[in-house]
């Protein structure tokens, strides 16, 4: 039996497509006993054109709902994606009492260069990647990463090394990175999970690397699996391949 599923999106995060009722149907077809929905938190007023609007909080809300009495027979779990933002804390405690939910994914989207955050991993922006510090911009990423586990905001860590979706990497033993952010998942009991959705990008592999995955299995760091489906038909897409590796 595959194992759940609690990375899934809808329209509202205006990026993925089907309706969660869709998403809940590919999974009972896929022998699934349970999946969650981790939407795109919003943030107070317009931030980007890749998540909820706040005012879609309550539709986000039914439209789980929904889902679940259609399909009665399969545990549907309330989540939200939230961005770990620098100074932003306060806002993810806000959201989190605004809906019942079952639990928070926390991941790093943003990353700040002077004044300005930049979503390293949005296409505009392979321009600044190809004229930065490979090095400099990984660093910057763990450091954030690091931050978001010991923030205790979160109870799954999401695709621990989204950073290199576009193929960037810089030289060397990479356990460098994964180290400091395996020790925080073991600090804070957190879980995080193996993500199939990175072997589909430019990455070519999922997030995290299995450098990643050995360093946290000998740490006894816990983890989920999770295809971060955008479509019904991404549903658990890979997770057999990723029970594998795990």
């Amino acid at each position: 039996m595959l194992p759940p599923d609690y990375h899934m999106h809808t329209p509202l995060c205006l990026h993925a497509e089907g309706q969660p009722v869709d998403y809940a149907a590919v999974a009972v077809e896929r022998g699934l006993s349970e999946i969650g929905f981790a939407d795109h938190n919003p943030m107070a007023q317009y931030f980007d054109d890749w998540r909820m609007l706040i005012d879609d909080l309550p539709r986000y809300v039914e439209l789980v709902e929904e889902a679940r009495a259609a399909h009665p027979q399969l545990s549907i779990k309330l989540g939200m994606e939230c961005d770990y933002l620098r100074g932003g804390e306060d806002w993810v405690e806000k959201l989190a009492d605004k809906a019942d939910f079952d639990y928070l994914i926390g991941s790093v989207h943003y990353l700040s260069e002077g004044s300005e955050d930049w979503d390293f991993d949005n296409p505009k922006w392979l321009g600044r990647w190809e004229q930065s510090s490979v090095e400099e911009i990984w660093k910057q990423y763990w450091n954030s990463y690091e931050a978001a586990i010991r923030s205790d905001l979160f109870d799954i860590m999401a695709h621990p090394d989204l950073v290199k979706k576009f193929g960037f990497r810089p030289e060397g033993d990479l356990r460098r990175y994964y180290e400091p952010a395996v020790q925080a998942l073991l600090d804070r009991n957190k879980c995080y999970e193996i993500n199939t959705s990175g072997a589909h990008k430019e990455a070519a592999e999922n997030y995290p690397a299995v450098g990643f995955v050995e360093l946290a299995a000998e740490a006894g760091v816990p983890l989920v699996i999770s295809s971060d489906a955008h479509r019904p038909e991404d549903v658990a897409r890979d997770n057999l391949l990723a029970m594998e590796v795990a």
